[in-house]
């Protein structure tokens, strides 16, 4: 049976968790989700001085990584559609160029075409449609603009990739519950919903489906993470 990921429940689910969110997920990835974002950072490489955006921002984290690293005064806002988040994300600013509001991936409020970039961190998988969320996302962005998405995915060799689902599917969910009482069962939503979701070139495939060229993925820490990137074409290429 698919995992329910309709927005009433994953709304509700990160509503309960959001006092722990932080911690569980340094804890739970060893720290190593910082690098993630670093990587997801990098590989973005802003190029003028436009507005980006992260959506399904959750408490933030990798629209501060985005704030410090540019050099220019262009803002940087953060979406989510639960406010629980967003509350632990403005206590946590310190800086006044990172705008935070509420709003949901399927139907952001901005015009077309604004972002320079349009990155999302383990959220994508939870939002109810992939290819809606991608096409929203593609929307906002500039033409010659990027489109990022980091997300869980499952390692490239085969014994690794054993024994870590078996983690995935076995421990993880039994610590997470421990260290974070919730009704939704939040960390057996994540190893379902993480096997679930489209991965590598199926992932690709829906970006240039929402519009998006020369797509590409790099994973990392073995395949347990991988960024994905695409490019929406600039003027003269439509």
């Amino acid at each position: 049976m698919p995992v329910d990921k309709s927005g009433a429940r994953i709304r509700q689910m990160f509503g309960e968790i959001a006092g722990r969110y932080d911690f569980m997920n340094h804890f739970l990835s060893a720290g190593t989700d910082i690098y993630w974002r670093w990587q997801t950072v990098r590989m973005a490489q802003p190029f003028n001085d436009s507005p980006m955006l992260d959506v399904c921002t959750g408490t933030g984290d990798l629209a501060f990584a985005f704030r410090r690293k540019l050099n220019s005064d262009a803002p940087v806002i953060g979406t989510d559609f639960t406010h629980g988040m967003l509350r632990l994300a403005e206590r946590k600013r310190a800086d006044r160029r990172v705008v935070f509001l509420e709003a949901d991936t399927l139907s952001l409020p901005f015009p077309s075409n604004t972002f320079q970039v349009v990155s999302v961190a383990f959220g994508l998988r939870n939002v109810s449609s992939t290819i809606g969320g991608l096409k929203e996302m593609t929307r906002v962005c500039q033409p010659g603009g990027k489109v990022l998405v980091l997300e869980f995915s499952l390692p490239d060799n085969r014994l690794l990739s054993r024994v870590y689902q078996w983690y995935f599917r076995n421990v993880l969910p039994r610590l997470g519950q421990l260290l974070v009482r919730n009704r939704q069962a939040a960390y057996e939503y994540l190893p379902q919903s993480v096997s679930e979701f489209p991965s590598g070139n199926q992932l690709t495939g829906l970006m240039e489906e929402a519009g998006l060229v020369n797509t590409s993925f790099r994973s990392l820490t073995a395949g347990i993470a991988t960024v994905y990137i695409g490019h929406k074409p600039a003027k003269s290429e439509q």
